[in-house]
């Protein structure tokens, strides 16, 4: 087997996915208060804590399997630390757009949540998305795929 296809062995999703777990748990509980479930029952809260957390992983999974196959099917960069920085940058892109996607249509179209006051928001025009879900999607994966490239560097 050739290297390329040892880049991601098993240890290395086993790895991302409880960073993603542990980093996005702690995350969701910090920005509860910008949200309005902050004001709901104790078990609502762990529940919706949980839930999220949980979709934190396979979305954060998905944009890597995504960006991986997307790498893989143009063919470029070929290998190497350019290859798996413009992976890591694929899945930082991919999650990031997901994520904007979901608040949108959590917020406005199914409003199976709300922000807070306290909700930081960007905006344009009418449509006003939280910058704490954006930045959570553009910082916890970058901190992994920075460290990876310095645990790879290191091999």
């Amino acid at each position: 087997m050739s290297k390329e296809n040892h880049q991601y062995p098993p240890r290395f999703w086993i790895a991302y996915a409880a960073y993603m777990g542990v980093s996005n748990f702690l995350w969701e509980v910090a920005q509860l208060p910008l949200y309005t479930l902050w004001t709901e029952r104790f078990n609502a809260i762990v529940f919706a804590v949980l839930h999220c957390t949980g979709g934190d992983v396979l979305i954060g999974l998905s944009s890597l399997v995504a960006s991986i196959f997307l790498v893989r099917l143009t063919g470029r960069p070929r290998g190497g630390r350019a290859r798996q920085r413009i992976t890591a940058f694929g899945a930082v892109m991919i999650g990031f757009g997901y994520t904007v996607f979901s608040e949108w249509l959590n917020v406005y179209i199914r409003k199976s949540w709300a922000y807070s006051d306290l909700m930081p928001l960007f905006k344009v025009g009418e449509l006003a998305i939280g910058l704490s879900p954006m930045a959570q999607w553009l910082i916890l994966p970058s901190v992994y795929f920075l460290w990876m490239g310095c645990v790879w560097r290191k091999r």
